[in-house]
């Protein structure tokens, strides 16, 4: 996907817990809510691959990663707050 055809997300999570399930919940919300059609979003479980955390400078999980358009960005937390997020992805709100 290009910058012209929407959002490239990836989220890093650590298992199925509570706060890694709650992140990927609202990310397909806000996603459908905001980007319907213009988004591709790739699940990375840092249980089944931790080396991808040091690769990538995963500190903190849940972490979502915008790469695509670009500048890079990185948000932090389980993405409940739907206005930082939206603001952090420089998503006009719908």
């Amino acid at each position: 996907m290009t910058d012209q055809d929407g959002y490239n997300l990836r989220l890093y999570v650590a298992g199925q817990t509570p706060r890694s399930m709650a992140a990927i919940a609202n990310l397909k919300k806000i996603c459908e809510q905001h980007l319907p059609g213009r988004y591709e979003i790739e699940i990375v479980d840092l249980i089944k691959n931790p080396a991808l955390a040091r690769r990538h400078q995963i500190v903190a999980i849940p972490t979502l990663i915008r790469e695509l358009p670009e500048p890079l960005k990185r948000i932090i937390g389980d993405l409940s707050n739907v206005e930082k997020v939206l603001v952090g992805l420089d998503i006009q709100p719908t």
